[in-house]
């Protein structure tokens, strides 16, 4: 059976790097940018042209050498945004355009002081202007997860009208539950006229530990399109994870989705951002924290090493994870030891193992994890503490 696909918009080079102390340089940029068609996404959002001159020219170097992905530059709802947008994007095999504005009653009132119809014009003209520059123009929708869905509706289908090719629906404030986030997706999906000529996007942030969650909820209910970063980075608590989306959609295949992306590169690219952007990884991150595919429970370790399926999910190789580690700590048993004590050269016999065993525990609970060249020194000194060591 053909799986649907769902594109991958990458965002880390403008909403993962409005993070403080993450700012990169245009040569680090470039890299990432790289990288990261390399592993396949569909789109990479290179920036905000207009917000600085280093911007505009990240964006408009970023153009210039990536080969498969589409190239994406923000802009708000301004004309002059939309034309520094397109000059940067100038050099791209596939220039795609994101412009949008607010369209919470909290944003019409506070943020622009203005009605809802003069909202709706100012989406419409701002599509329609960026449309004059690039074929794929993208719509976002601010603060959409707050925003009254007949309302959100009748926005969509104007910026359709127009031409937008893709509708980015945000939960700008992380507000949103999965199950009203996916009733979202699908009302638009459902009383948008003319929907079957855009894509509908997820664009979720993680305030309430929900962007990932939201991002399936958004898919599975029609978006074709999640926005996301690697690591997860981005404003205040983060972005959707790449990492995660990309590896529930190919753990559940009952979903029939997929994306293009190449697992195998994941873990490495999470290492590479999380150096150039100076933000280390929570070790007990999905998929790429240190602690994603260790184990140092006995009853897990046990299962763990008679059959990997038994704790692990996924394989750790499919995410470029060498192998699972099995970590020794006063809560390990005989079985990890004996793996680990073989890994540097011990085959202990089950008596040896008895006996290495109630000297590794007297060391254990000293230590909060016991390492290789440790487990020399537990042999050692279990050889001269029993005669019956042979």
């Amino acid at each position: 059976m053909n799986k649907d696909k769902v594109q991958i918009f990458d965002t880390t080079l403008r909403d993962g790097e409005q993070v403080p102390g993450c700012k990169l340089n245009t040569e680090q940029k470039l890299v990432i940018a790289d990288r990261l068609d390399q592993l396949g996404v569909d789109i990479i959002e290179a920036g905000f042209p207009i917000s600085s001159p280093g911007d505009f020219s990240s964006v408009s170097e970023i153009s210039k050498i990536v080969k498969n992905a589409t190239v994406c530059g923000l802009t708000r709802a301004v004309k002059k945004d939309i034309e520094v947008a397109a000059e940067a994007l100038r050099y791209a095999k596939r220039p795609r355009i994101h412009t949008g504005i607010g369209t919470s009653d909290s944003h019409i009132k506070y943020k622009f002081n203005a009605s809802r119809e003069e909202i709706i014009q100012r989406a419409v003209d701002a599509v329609s202007y960026a449309k004059s520059f690039v074929e794929d123009v993208e719509f976002y929708a601010e603060d959409a997860g707050r925003t009254d869905n007949e309302f959100l509706a009748r926005v969509c289908e104007a910026v359709v009208k127009v031409g937008a090719t893709v509708l980015n629906i945000p939960d700008t404030t992380g507000y949103c539950l999965p199950e009203e986030y996916g009733a979202k997706i699908k009302y638009l999906k459902e009383n948008v006229k003319g929907i079957d000529k855009a894509i509908l996007s997820c664009h979720c942030h993680n305030d309430l530990g929900l962007a990932t969650a939201n991002s399936i909820a958004g898919v599975i209910n029609g978006a074709r399109q999640i926005e996301c970063t690697i690591n997860g980075i981005g404003e205040r608590a983060g972005n959707t994870s790449l990492e995660e989306v990309v590896m529930i959609l190919r753990q559940h295949p009952d979903l029939n989705l997929d994306t293009n992306i190449n697992s195998k590169l994941l873990y490495d690219t999470s290492l590479m951002v999380s150096n150039s952007m100076c933000m280390p990884v929570q070790p007990n991150k999905a998929i790429v924290g240190a602690n994603a595919f260790a184990h140092s429970s006995g009853i897990h370790q046990d299962g763990v090493i008679k059959n990997r399926e038994t704790y692990e999910i996924i394989n750790p190789e499919d995410v470029g994870v060498t192998e699972s580690a099995i970590v020794l700590t006063a809560r390990s048993g005989r079985a990890a030891l004996a793996y680990r004590a073989k890994k540097v050269g011990y085959d202990l016999t089950k008596l040896q193992l008895d006996i290495v065993y109630q000297e590794f525990l007297k060391f254990a609970d000293k230590r909060k994890e016991v390492m290789d060249n440790d487990i020399h020194f537990i042999v050692e000194e279990s050889k001269l503490n029993e005669i019956n060591f042979a």
